[in-house]
């Protein structure tokens, strides 16, 4: 610590089945009118959550003497305080979002980030801040609960719970705290020591598998940015020393979820239980890969997002929407990687990479959006359209996430095929050059220039900047790749999204320019049935549609039909004539040579 924390926060679990954290904050020297905000987001979810809807209670005194608060708009109060004299602040948070982005608390388990339960204090957040986790009492017999974070400990007991520090406020809203009785194993990888903690893994879990291949996983990214002597001495390729000093991994693993958020020195992840490891089976489940893949994507955060990252996000403005053109570098680049990373780790085998490749391809070609709007203005809208998908969503935007994984391998294929670096070179020299630190897209081409011996301005302006399409097939086969065309599945060859479920069709996104849209589809409707015109030797016929793959039974060879559905309580008949063809991208390895090349760490 550089000085004596001035801010102390104390987090107890007030009522388990009421789902309430209390938290006391005190202010060591507040101001006359010492204000206090909650912020209104996190940083790496870019959507307003309004944190301050879960607070409740809130009151201050100094001594015995209860203060005065006004609230000044929906997530900030001022104190009418004395100066200079303890400010003692109590609240309580309801907690229950059982994501990686709020926070949550039962009888069971407890998580929280410091953006929902810790308000900060103006023009005192660069100052050093505390915090003490109180352990909750259990009832004889029960498990004592742990608590699992990647603050800096001052004194803990040996469950985890005791006092923390931090450097300053932002250091406090980005180290997520983990609570209840989950399975724990601490690694080191590159000198750094790491810790995973999981949440709700059923007694098939191996945990010793997940830590051998998040070690990989971790040793390979470190080399990825500061070579084979990574945390030695005399490393000559960027610097040798990882840019944090411990590491938290937290895995809560539910029935029915996915996702991640990134910190500096720790993720917060969220799986489904079906995709965790399991002893004794001879083949992982197939969602381990998206596991091992979504651990891999955090982890390369660690680097770039959470220490490189836009220019804007210098300082988060905790208060309001903070924008950006560049999550396509920022998120789409760390999905490019992702699973390359998985690959040079040598946690997946060339086939499902290519298998990866392929799926991100397809989500990208089969939205019509990807023609509408750009990466860049696709990044720029994230706290709009990305975070508030709807019906409408894959026809008026497209994906950073996944577009900008092409564009990044579109541009790490070019440079391989121009034989004078690679985007690893790239990103490494961004690494050096910035100090881990902020960057704008200027930078990044200055980057791609330096490494490639010419300027990429024209790549980047159509690439990221326009809505056009990516040269992907002529660099796929550059390196080794050829590709397909597969038969479309048959929601696609309509230009459907559906759900089946009970025995019933429901209609969830129509895209633009398709059959469906063209025969009057609209979002939520029940198709309910078809009608076929009598022929030759065939009367009118009418089915009862309880999947779309009834289709295939019921149309034989014809491709005209008259489609029922319920819409608003009514029955609507729409004509709709099948497209002669559709079809998708099946990629394949052509050049083993190539393809080994490219695979291959640089």
């Amino acid at each position: 610590m550089k000085a004596e924390a001035r801010i102390h926060y104390r987090v107890e679990c007030a009522d388990r089945h009421a789902h309430l954290f209390a938290v006391t904050l005190t202010v060591d020297s507040p101001a006359a009118l010492q204000c206090v905000s909650l912020p209104v987001w996190i940083p790496g979810s870019y959507l307003i959550r309004e944190f301050a809807k879960n607070l409740q209670g809130l009151r201050a005194t100094q001594g015995r003497k209860k203060l005065a608060l006004t609230q000044r708009d929906k997530h900030s109060w001022q104190i009418d305080c004395v100066a200079g004299k303890p400010l003692v602040l109590r609240y309580e948070v309801c907690a229950y979002d059982n994501s990686v982005r709020t926070a949550w608390l039962d009888g069971d388990r407890g998580f929280f980030n410091g953006t929902s339960l810790c308000l900060r204090v103006e023009d005192q957040t660069d100052a050093p801040q505390a915090m003490e986790i109180v352990a909750p009492s259990t009832r004889a017999g029960s498990a004592r609960w742990q608590c699992a974070t990647a603050l800096r400990s001052v004194k803990v007991d040996a469950q985890g719970f005791g006092s923390y520090v931090a450097d300053n406020y932002d250091e406090i809203a980005d180290s997520p705290v983990e609570l209840g009785t989950f399975w724990s194993a601490r690694f080191e990888a590159g000198g750094v020591p790491h810790r995973f903690v999981v949440t709700g893994a059923p007694p098939s879990f191996d945990g010793d598998k997940l830590i051998a291949d998040t070690r990989a996983i971790c040793e390979t990214q470190m080399r990825f940015w500061h070579g084979d002597k990574v945390g030695k001495a005399g490393n000559k390729r960027g610097s040798g020393k990882p840019p944090h000093d411990r590491y938290v991994f937290m895995l809560n693993a539910v029935d029915d979820g996915y996702g991640g958020l990134e910190h500096r020195h720790s993720t917060a992840l969220i799986c489904t239980r079906r995709d965790l490891p399991q002893r004794s089976v001879k083949k992982q489940p197939e969602g381990y890969t998206t596991l091992m893949g979504l651990i891999s994507h955090e982890y390369f955060h660690t680097w770039n997002v959470k220490r490189l990252r836009p220019a804007e996000f210098a300082r988060y403005d905790y208060a309001q929407e903070n924008y950006t053109q560049l999550l396509w570098f920022f998120e789409g680049f760390t999905s490019y990687y992702d699973d390359l990373l998985l690959r040079r780790a040598g946690r997946i085998d060339d086939a499902t990479y290519l298998r990866l490749v392929n799926k991100t391809i397809n989500q990208v070609q089969q939205a019509p959006g990807r023609l509408v709007q750009s990466v860049a203005d696709a990044s720029f809208d994230a706290w709009v359209k990305y975070y508030r998908q709807d019906e409408q969503t894959p026809n008026q935007t497209v994906s950073y996430y996944t577009k900008g994984a092409l564009v990044a391998m579109c541009l790490d294929l070019t440079l391989r095929r121009e034989g004078h670096g690679t985007l690893d070179d790239a990103m490494r020299l961004l690494w050096t050059q910035s100090g881990g630190g902020p960057i704008s897209e200027a930078d990044v081409a200055a980057a791609l220039e330096t490494v490639g011996g010419r300027s990429y301005a024209d790549e980047l302006a159509q690439w990221a900047h326009t809505a056009g399409e990516l040269p992907l097939s002529d660099l796929l086969r550059a390196h080794g790749v050829a590709t397909l065309d597969d038969a479309a599945q048959r929601a696609q060859v309509l230009g459907l999204r559906v759900a089946e479920a009970g025995g019933s069709v429901q209609v969830k996104v129509v895209l633009r320019g398709g059959a469906a849209e063209k025969a009057g589809f609209s979002a939520n409707d029940e198709w309910i049935g078809i009608e076929l015109p009598a022929t030759k030797g065939r009367a009118a016929q009418g089915w009862r549609m309880t999947k779309l793959d009834d289709l295939a039974l019921y149309l034989g060879d014809e491709k005209k039909l008259t489609a029922l559905v319920a819409r608003d309580r009514r029955l609507i008949r729409l004509s709709l004539v099948i497209p002669a063809e559709v079809t998708t991208w099946r990629l394949f390895a052509q050049d083993a040579t190539k393809l080994a090349a490219w695979m291959a760490v640089t």
